[in-house]
């Protein structure tokens, strides 16, 4: 499982010309998903975005995590996080999971994150074409992949 992690001021979806969700302050996280992930691989990946500490303290330092700030999490299905490019131009994504698989791991991370931070968490739509919009607070980006625990 991989995430790619947003400090936002705010982001939102839009699908088909219409707002579907926003969230302001807090965390985008594009969410791909492998075949190989389990229920281990939800758990800790939920558990370490809640407590990241990446947004500044008084000091501003990167010492607060999403929780300690009062912000909000938005999670976005992203299969192309799963794009192998060694071979030719055309990335193929042969890791990323086919939907009858990737749609109970995403329902459960997006339940599993809710649970770590004690608030609804944002979605997009699982599949569907979507206009992603945010503004990248710093900006601070982070990549986390479940099976490289770095």
């Amino acid at each position: 499982m991989r995430a790619l992690i947003q400090r936002v001021k705010n982001a939102s979806v839009t699908i088909d010309g219409n707002l579907f969700s926003e969230i302001n302050h807090g965390l985008l996280i594009l969410l791909g998903i492998e075949e190989a992930d389990t229920q281990e691989d939800i758990d800790w990946l939920a558990g370490k975005i809640a407590r990241l500490r990446i947004f500044s303290d008084e000091n501003d330092a990167m010492n607060l995590s999403v929780q300690d700030v009062g912000g909000n999490c938005m999670v976005v299905s992203q299969f192309t996080l799963h794009a192998n490019t060694k071979k030719g131009n055309r990335p193929s994504f042969i890791k990323a999971a086919r939907p009858e698989t990737a749609i109970p791991i995403y329902k459960n991370f997006v339940r599993q994150l809710e649970q770590e931070t004690g608030k609804t968490v944002a979605t997009g739509s699982f599949g569907a074409m979507m206009d992603v919009a945010l503004i990248n607070d710093g900006p601070v980006t982070i990549w986390i992949d479940s099976k490289n625990k770095e």
